[in-house]
């Protein structure tokens, strides 16, 4: 790796770990950060640096989820700030280990999901079922989206009414 991505990768490290992440390097091209946010609630990620020098971000804890691509280091660490800060807002919450625990399971859900249609060839019938039973999730959520108090303001929604 050449010294300008080691120079780089030396300052968003430095901005992360002002932001109080612990952060391993490794290879100058994948980055392990994570912050405690409570004694039980920890929160970490993992983002490379691909071959277009284009930077890969995946949430890995409390639960899975790959954010998305992004140009610079430096929206990295603008993303990751918002996170945490919604994090720290949300450990407020009285039902905050339920809902990681509920997104833990959604993402078990998806790779169930995944697994049958890769494997099996379902009844019709199963898929409507499934089907109807995702679209009353999808209008509980939307339900509770509109009846619910808003409670952090420092960045929009990414994912309503997709």
């Amino acid at each position: 790796m050449n010294k300008y991505v080691d120079s780089e990768t030396n300052q968003h490290v430095m901005k992360l770990v002002q932001m109080g992440a612990n952060v391993t390097v490794v290879s100058s091209q994948m980055v392990y950060v994570s912050f405690d946010i409570t004694e039980d609630v920890k929160v970490s990620y993992v983002y490379n640096i691909n071959k277009k020098n284009k930077y890969f971000l995946e949430r890995i804890r409390p639960y899975p989820l790959p954010v998305r691509v992004f140009d610079s280091a430096e929206d990295i660490c603008n993303i990751i700030k918002i996170d945490i800060e919604q994090f720290k807002n949300a450990a407020n919450s009285h039902n905050i280990y339920e809902f990681i625990q509920k997104s833990r399971d959604f993402h078990n859900i998806i790779l169930m999901f995944e697994d049958l249609f890769l494997y099996y060839n379902v009844n019709p019938d199963i898929f409507k079922k499934l089907q109807d039973d995702i679209d009353d999730i999808y209008t509980t959520i939307s339900d509770a989206l509109k009846s619910s108090e808003r409670v952090y303001f420092g960045k929009d929604p990414d994912n309503l009414g997709e």
